[in-house]
């Protein structure tokens, strides 16, 4: 009876398998530091001065663009809009530029479009790009999130990090551990959440912002409710810093990727890991999740080791 009711409570987890497609080797110079997504394009930002887009509807994953120059000290940030029509990317010469995409090609364009206010955080679309409102330091304007439609653009100073923004919601995740959420509307604190007491490196909200996402140099991952504010789970599995995370398009899997050279997909419903790819010993800085081909779900990662690597799931669910 004891043996059976083990077996009864005994939680299966159901592991997913993802295949290497294709991988970018030497995409840049120096450390990949990140990636955007679109619909057909990756683009990736390193310590060399350029930006570089390379198509993912291409079996050879070729380069499409290349911007020479952008960064002269090279970029650490990137971020799109959901509607795949702007990026920001952030220098580590202190400048902040915007792209736009005009038949098929990315440009540099822009204008002040509008800015809110939301506690220390400053959010604003800038012409040229060329500085923030703060006077353009190094290192003042680090984590970038753009608004859905491309409208804002939210930032904070190395000591601390916004990874999302959307209608609602901004958060700000910092170097004593704290995790916070404004409200967008009304420009409040809405919640200070406990469970990180390490420097918080990565922070996610899942599609409807329904859930948040944190993690950084506790080596786990805090999942809470973003209406109660209230912790909800830890995942544990990085043997190291955690630098990156992304929720795939239904909520169902978030992704991340960790100075332990690790990749990992979770299971929300789960509470667990579903799948670990280690192929490389060197940092991965980024990693995102990529359009579907089918039912078949994909990821992109990219690091230290200067590659892009692309996966996509072995079988249809």
């Amino acid at each position: 009876m004891f043996l059976k009711r083990l077996q009864s409570e005994a939680e299966i987890v159901q592991s997913k398998q993802y295949l290497t497609t294709h991988t970018i080797d030497h995409a840049h110079e120096t450390d990949i530091f990140s990636i955007a997504v679109t619909t057909t394009q990756v683009i990736s930002a390193s310590g060399s001065s350029n930006l570089k887009v390379h198509s993912i509807t291409e079996p050879e994953f070729t380069l499409s663009q290349n911007l020479n120059g952008a960064h002269k000290l090279g970029c650490h940030h990137l971020t799109i809009s959901k509607n795949g029509e702007v990026i920001a990317s952030a220098g580590f010469a202190g400048e902040l530029l915007l792209w736009v995409i005009e038949e098929d090609q990315w440009v540099r364009k822009g204008s002040v479009l509008g800015m809110v206010l939301i506690g220390s955080l400053e959010l604003s679309i800038r012409d040229q790009g060329l500085e923030l409102l703060d006077g353009n330091k190094p290192g003042e304007m680090w984590a970038l999130a753009l608004s859905a439609d491309g409208q804002y653009l939210a930032t904070t100073s190395v000591d601390g990090r916004i990874n999302s923004l959307d209608g609602r919601y901004t958060v700000s995740g910092h170097e004593n551990g704290g995790v916070y959420v404004f409200n967008n509307d009304s420009g409040r604190l809405l919640h200070s959440l406990a469970g990180l007491v390490k420097p918080v490196r990565a922070v996610a909200f899942s599609p409807g912002s329904k859930l948040l996402a944190a993690a950084g140099d506790a080596n786990i991952i805090a999942l809470y409710d973003v209406s109660s504010g209230e912790q909800i789970a830890n995942f544990s599995g990085h043997q190291a810093w955690i630098f990156s995370l992304d929720w795939n398009t239904t909520g169902e899997y978030l992704l991340s990727g960790g100075f332990d050279g690790k990749a990992k997909v979770w299971s929300i419903d789960q509470r667990s890991c579903v799948a670990t790819h280690s192929e490389t010993e060197k940092a991965i800085w980024s990693v995102k999740w990529l359009p579907k081909v089918g039912k078949n779900e994909g990821f992109a990662t990219a690091g230290a080791n200067k590659s892009i690597s692309f996966y996509r799931e072995a079988l249809g669910r």
